[in-house]
């Protein structure tokens, strides 16, 4: 395997799975990416049938540079719109707009920027800025017009255009206007209305991104009057949201709950703030009357439905207060980079006889009394993109079993899967079915921890049927289904380790406690 045909397959499958997210998504940021990813992917096949020797370098770095580098750019401008960090987005947003000038994207720096100036209290220039682009009949349009609303409090009046200027198919597609629409519910008192709403678009809310999903589920938590599971999602999902936005919200919980005179301190020590929104915001609570919600039987089942899916999230995420770090994975990454550099100090990480002399696994030198090599064989690599790509692999998957199952479970699925895949590499030889002789790599512990989060995420769902288990079920799902076919289309892949340890993963992950 060499990195011209690593990145043809990657190419090929991020543009496939990126078209197919686009066409299927509630979001409206769909032509743009269908194109882009259509063109990439023409491009790459077209040079692998007339010169695939560079084809893979070619369309890779059309791929980086169209898709990687825009998406990656836009999760940061959403990160920095979410701190109110809006003079930062806008000059980020005007790069992705150079590099994706499609799907709307190209106004994305000016509706910022009337943002950023509502947020400074220069509210008639900001107003001229969303007045210009509002519209019911385009999705800019009625984000602008949203805005427009909302920065002035004027909660009625929004809901009032939602409702007339709005079906329930737009409702379903965009997610901005629909997490509005549930806090212009809320603002205005209507809390079961709201959680009517939150049922009647579920399947919707559950497809946008997490970032989205959690502002809804904020919304709906802190006008029921939540203010524990507030206080878990800022602590949690939440966390990056400055600390006036954090007050606000978890005042108006408190206000909900009952607790009015808590609230209304909260309330008041906000009321001086720099953000003209947020004093404007916090002027339209006070003046509201104090009435905590009557939630019906049915609907605090859609909370109790909520809270169980923060849980979730904070367990499989692993963000808290108190920043963890995956120390075992640290220490297994820097176990496989000593044993690099002692492969490179002895003659090269792809020299055959290096490897051999440091533990590869050769099936009939197990047979002959080298057990230890099922064990040093999972910590060798064929040259450095074996490596890498094992090390990435190892990093991403490993931090979410650590936190779950705790270090010394995780370390005992490690090793276990490790030298249980190349066990069944040494049988499956044996016996004759497999060709595979000489075997290095961290490969089979890593689909372990894939086959272990399966097993997890599975558990979780089969006991609480949460859609965060489900998504991230279907998605460990998808990563063994594209692993799968690239084993079986790849040189010098050894499809048994993979496939052997996620099963033994899969197996542990079923029986451990966690």
């Amino acid at each position: 395997m060499d990195i011209n045909r690593l990145l043809i397959w990657t190419v090929t499958v991020s543009c496939i799975l990126q078209i197919i997210y686009a066409i299927r998504s509630s979001k409206r940021l769909i032509t743009g990416w269908v194109v882009v990813s259509a063109f990439v992917l023409a491009v790459t096949g077209a040079l692998y049938y007339f010169t695939p020797t560079i084809a893979g370098l070619i369309g890779g770095s059309l791929w980086i540079i169209l898709i990687v580098t825009p998406i990656i750019a836009l999760v940061h401008v959403n990160r920095l719109l979410a701190q109110q960090k809006f003079k930062q987005a806008r000059k980020l947003s005007i790069l992705v707009r150079l590099l994706h000038p499609l799907d709307g994207i190209k106004e994305q720096p000016e509706l910022i920027k009337g943002l950023e100036l509502a947020q400074k209290g220069f509210i008639d220039e900001a107003t001229v800025i969303f007045q210009r682009y509002q519209s019911s009949t385009t999705s800019i349009g009625r984000s602008a017009a949203i805005t427009l609303y909302q920065i002035n409090s004027r909660w009625l009046e929004l809901l009032l255009w939602i409702q007339q200027n709005t079906t329930p198919e737009i409702l379903a597609k965009e997610s901005y206007l629909l997490v509005m629409y549930l806090r212009s519910l809320g603002e205005i008192g209507d809390v079961n209305g709201m959680l009517q709403v939150w049922q009647q678009y579920f399947s919707s809310i559950e497809k946008t991104d997490l970032s989205t999903r959690n502002l809804a589920k904020l919304y709906v938590l802190a006008f029921c009057g939540e203010k524990e599971q507030v206080a878990n999602l800022f602590n949690s999902s939440l966390l990056i949201y400055p600390q006036t936005i954090k007050n606000f919200w978890l005042a108006t919980a408190e206000q909900a709950s009952g607790n009015y005179e808590t609230a209304r301190e909260l309330f008041l020590n906000l009321i001086n703030c720099e953000d003209v929104r947020i004093r404007t915001a916090v002027e339209w609570r006070l003046s509201q009357p104090s009435k905590a919600p009557l939630i019906p039987p049915l609907d605090k089942d859609v909370l109790e439905q909520i809270i169980i899916e923060i849980k979730q999230e904070a367990r499989y995420i692993g963000k808290s207060q108190i920043k963890r770090q995956p120390k075992a994975t640290f220490l297994i990454i820097g176990l496989n980079l000593v044993a690099f550099a002692l492969l490179v100090r002895f003659g090269g990480s792809t020299n055959l006889y290096a490897l051999y002399n440091l533990g590869a696994l050769v099936p009939q030198q197990v047979l002959a009394g080298d057990w230890w090599r099922l064990l040093t064989a999972t910590f060798l690599h064929f040259g450095w993109l074996h490596l890498i790509m094992n090390m990435v692999g190892l990093y991403y998957f490993g931090r979410v079993v650590e936190f779950i199952l705790g270090v010394k479970q995780y370390l005992f699925v490690y090793l276990t899967t490790g030298v249980g895949s190349m066990l069944t590499v040494t049988l499956m030889y044996i016996l004759g079915y497999s060709p595979e002789n000489f075997v290095v790599g961290a490969s089979g512990s890593v689909m372990g921890l894939v086959g272990v989060s399966v097993a997890i995420f599975l558990r979780d769902w089969l006991k609480n049927r949460g859609s965060i288990a489900s998504k991230k079920l279907q998605s460990f799902l998808l990563i063994i289904l594209i692993q799968t076919v690239f084993d079986l289309t790849t040189p010098q892949i050894s499809f048994v380790s993979h496939i052997s340890g996620t099963i033994i993963g899969f197996l542990l992950g079923m029986i451990l406690k966690h």
